[in-house]
């Protein structure tokens, strides 16, 4: 029997590898991780992540083929082949602070491939990692093999969260790059025959170790530059009077740039795109290509920059001042169907509110209170370090920000609403209850353009959705950047 072990138990390790143990249930599949009660939570009923279907096919499958274990050591001495899915988080400090990768983690994980091993293994490259990093790994890996043979190979992952699962059954692609030697191919037919029990070879891409590495950050680049583009637009929509939806959907209709990621919104976020551009800038800087590095700085920017400006929008809107006044906010996770937090927008827009003195009250049927208030204390990139290197603002926040179990509770007795996520739930809510429990003049941010603007006027709000022509009342209003 074929043995897999992945070394890494979180957003991408633990569903990529339920997926691979289903489709090849003659494989045994360990992940296996340092934190017991990350590993607890796999192998209880409450998942340690929230993914539509992920639960059933967990169930199908652990104590069969699939098995989760904090003996780390064990599994990666017993496996064949090695996925590593560790934290690569933006530096904090240092050289390349602020943008370049962090590898302490991925190097830790290499030296001890080394040391347990006593039979060739591939290790694949599961996270998303700099260019050229599996040259690194290789020659770790090379220098204390003590004999033994290590292939490398680079494996991103393209899951998008919410979907993961559905992404998972049924991939656009998947992406193998290796050596292009004997030995290299040979490792890339292995892996590929895994994938080949549920994914059509023609969607297996097998490509050298660089290609496969740079194509991740470019593949996560590009979608975060439609999303800024669009963002970019619905400012001068709003500006001019045109609707940014219309214009994406003219946009969208080209078949040369297609609709998808034209949904103007508060801002991206998640796990991957900001830490992956700021590491393309970095690899473009080490390059010496300072035009290109600028280039793909300004995505960064102008997602900042659409942050600010709804943030800006509700202090502007409410007689610029939102101080002592409560502020409902509904939707933290950066997106709909996870309650992953992870660079969500929220966090930034909360905070400026928070600045300007406003109490808020949270809601977000996925993410608990406990998760919420760390992301609002916590420093800038030190949500993907471990926790006892993570450091937290000195002032608390508690005074002003209060998470409860309902929107309804959220928006009681609140002068405005902002939308932060587009959980379905936000589409059909009883506006028109909610409405008569808050104070008048009432006010919605959509910042997902997620409600009908049209039907809430009529009730009574005073409606800004993102991109959109300018309520009466916001026109009067003193302009934002």
């Amino acid at each position: 029997m074929v043995k897999i072990c992945c070394i890494g138990a979180g957003y991408v390790g633990g569903p990529t590898m339920a997926v691979m143990a289903l489709k090849c249930p003659e494989i045994e599949v360990a992940v296996v991780d340092i934190s017991e009660p990350r590993i607890n939570a796999w192998n209880s009923d409450k998942l340690p992540i929230y993914e539509p279907g992920l639960e059933d096919v967990v169930k199908q499958c652990r104590g069969k083929n699939l098995f989760f274990s904090t003996d780390v050591e064990k599994h990666v001495f017993e496996s064949d082949i090695v996925f590593v899915s560790v934290n690569t988080p933006t530096k904090t400090q240092g050289l390349g602070a602020g943008k370049a990768a962090d590898l302490t983690y991925w190097e830790s994980a290499a030296r001890m491939i080394a040391d347990v091993s006593k039979s060739s293994k591939i290790v694949v490259e599961k996270s998303t990692v700099p260019v050229r990093t599996a040259e690194a790994i290789e020659k770790i890996l090379t220098h204390n093999s003590k004999g033994i043979d290590f292939q490398i190979l680079s494996n991103p992952e393209f899951l998008a969260e919410g979907t993961a699962i559905k992404d998972l059954y049924n991939p656009d692609r998947v992406l193998i790059g290796g050596r292009d030697n004997a030995a290299g191919q040979k490792a890339i037919e292995a892996l590929r025959d895994v994938y080949a029990h549920w994914v059509p070879v023609e969607r297996i891409i097998c490509t050298n170790l660089w290609s496969a590495e740079l194509s991740k950050l470019a593949a996560n680049a590009f979608l975060a530059q439609r999303i800024s583009s669009v963002n970019a637009m619905s400012a001068l929509c709003e500006a001019t009077g045109a609707d940014v939806t219309q214009v994406a959907h003219a946009v969208g209709t080209d078949t040369r740039i297609g609709p998808k990621f034209l949904n103007a919104s508060v801002g991206f976020g998640g796990s991957c795109f900001q830490k992956d551009i700021l590491n393309l800038i970095y690899i473009c800087e080490c390059n010496g290509l300072p035009d290109a590095a600028n280039y793909w700085k300004q995505v960064i920017k102008v997602n900042d920059y659409q942050k600010i400006r709804f943030a800006n929008r509700v202090v502007s809107s409410m007689f610029n001042t939102v101080s002592g006044k409560k502020i409902a906010i509904l939707g933290f996770a950066f997106k709909k169907d996870t309650g992953d937090t992870r660079e969500t927008p929220a966090i930034d827009v909360c905070n400026r509110l928070v600045a300007d003195k406003a109490k808020l009250s949270i809601y977000d049927p996925q993410v608990v209170e406990e998760q919420i208030k760390r992301d609002l204390s916590m420093a800038r990139f030190d949500w993907d370090h471990p926790v006892p290197l993570q450091q937290f603002k000195a002032e608390g926040i508690s005074e002003q920000v209060s998470v409860v179990s309902d929107a309804y509770e959220a928006t009681k007795d609140a002068h405005g609403l902002c939308v932060l996520t587009e959980w379905d739930e936000f589409k059909s809510l009883d506006y028109k209850t909610i409405f008569d429990s808050m104070q008048k003049p009432a006010f919605v941010f959509d910042g997902r353009n997620v409600i009908d603007a049209v039907k809430l006027r009529e009730i009574g709000f005073i409606v800004y959705s993102i991109g959109k022509p300018l309520d009466s009342w916001l026109k009067d209003m003193p302009s934002v950047a």
